[in-house]
């Protein structure tokens, strides 16, 4: 096995291949702390890419209620139990990755799930943790929690998945990062399936082939954001392109979020994948449960999120979220206005830091009546 650098483990460890990071790398920002798990963006990519024979399990995109709803079922707490837990010396991961860990004559510590284990896409839905006796009232700070959890293809810099391929079917690009698979050389061995930790490849029983999220290239050759991002009702989305940490541009949202504020962090680090997608963890969450989800930084990024709104600089980038289908590769902030713009710095939207408010008096003067709410 090679030795490759992991930034998110701050370490080396041990990966099939040798190091061969992307011209540039498809990455994106999800703040949970928006997300009302309408479905948009699941049936948003369902009908896009997934609506044929052999499809009707796969969900390229889900999304799922923390701590209770997973899906296929179980497919983080059985895998974290194989690992026996995680261990962090500080940001310095000092446990073992899925790739360390694997069993002799096995490329990758994973399993398979059963076909049962897809029959449930909503199970744990609002489901919180803690009981509720005899409608008891819920106080602040919360005693009992859930938050929504978004999830699609993490396109990670060492994939499981490519890592697990006897075949060399799957590849990751390296125009942009995206991880794709060649369905002219798979032959349905399904050891992706077993191999990737967060359960985002699936087999084709039509076909005889596998499939997976491909973060809609054919969208992003064009500067527009995927399918899940612009149909986002919650606005909690942005896909962009991140840097290596060495290399971090402020001027690029993913690399502010990720690389300067630390605000946005990886989905189970302790993997050892470096997925490539990044969550700002659920403020109303425990401390415990978002650093076993994000790693030792949840606790930094929870605090920073509480008081965005003293901060001008990162409140106006989120305003950004999903103001714009275009991707917005800079960003730049002008008193009480942000904009997004694309890589030659043409400006693509603008939107203010604070929206204006107008408030109407109770009569009008022009009539000389009382103004009422109308049913």
């Amino acid at each position: 096995m090679a030795r490759v650098y992991n930034w998110q483990l701050g370490r080396e460890m041990s990966y099939w291949y040798p190091e061969s990071r992307p011209q540039r790398q498809f990455a994106a920002v999800f703040d949970t702390n928006k997300c009302i798990a309408c479905q948009t963006c699941t049936l948003a990519c369902k009908t896009t890419w997934t609506s044929g024979k052999g499809q009707e399990y796969m969900l390229w995109n889900n999304v799922e209620s923390k701590p209770y709803g997973s899906y296929p079922l179980a497919y983080d707490v059985k895998l974290l139990d194989m690992l026996e837990g995680q261990r962090w010396s500080g940001s310095k991961y000092s446990g073992q990755t899925i790739f360390e860990s694997a069993p002799a004559g096995e490329r990758v510590l994973g399993w398979r799930p059963e076909e049962q284990d897809y029959s449930y896409p909503n199970v744990g839905e609002d489901d919180c943790a803690g009981q509720v006796d005899h409608g008891a009232l819920v106080t602040i700070p919360h005693m009992n929690w859930f938050f929504y959890l978004a999830r699609i293809c993490n396109h990670c810099t060492y994939p499981a998945c490519l890592a697990s391929c006897p075949r060399g079917s799957i590849y990751k690009r390296q125009e942009d990062g995206i991880v794709l698979v060649d369905q002219s050389r798979c032959r349905g061995y399904q050891e992706c399936v077993r191999g990737c930790p967060y359960k985002k490849v699936y087999f084709n029983p039509m076909t005889g082939t596998s499939e997976k999220c491909i973060a809609c290239y054919p969208k992003m050759e064009q500067g527009i954001q995927p399918q899940c991002f612009v149909n986002c009702i919650g606005k909690i989305r942005m896909a962009g392109y991140l840097s290596k940490p060495d290399q971090a541009r402020p001027d690029n949202p993913i690399d502010y979020l990720v690389h300067v504020k630390k605000l946005a962090l990886p989905l189970f680090p302790q993997f050892g994948l470096e997925p490539n997608v990044y969550y700002i963890p659920p403020v109303h969450a425990p401390l415990s449960f978002n650093e076993q989800l994000f790693g030792p930084g949840a606790g930094a990024a929870m605090k920073m999120y509480r008081t965005a709104a003293t901060d001008m600089d990162l409140a106006g980038l989120l305003c950004l979220f999903g103001s714009s289908e275009m991707v917005m590769s800079k960003w730049r902030r002008q008193g009480e206005m942000v904009s997004g713009l694309d890589d030659k710095g043409t400006e693509l939207v603008k939107v203010p830091l604070r929206e204006p408010v107008h408030v109407r008096p109770g009569v009008d003067p022009k009539l000389q009546i009382i103004r009422t709410n109308c049913p």
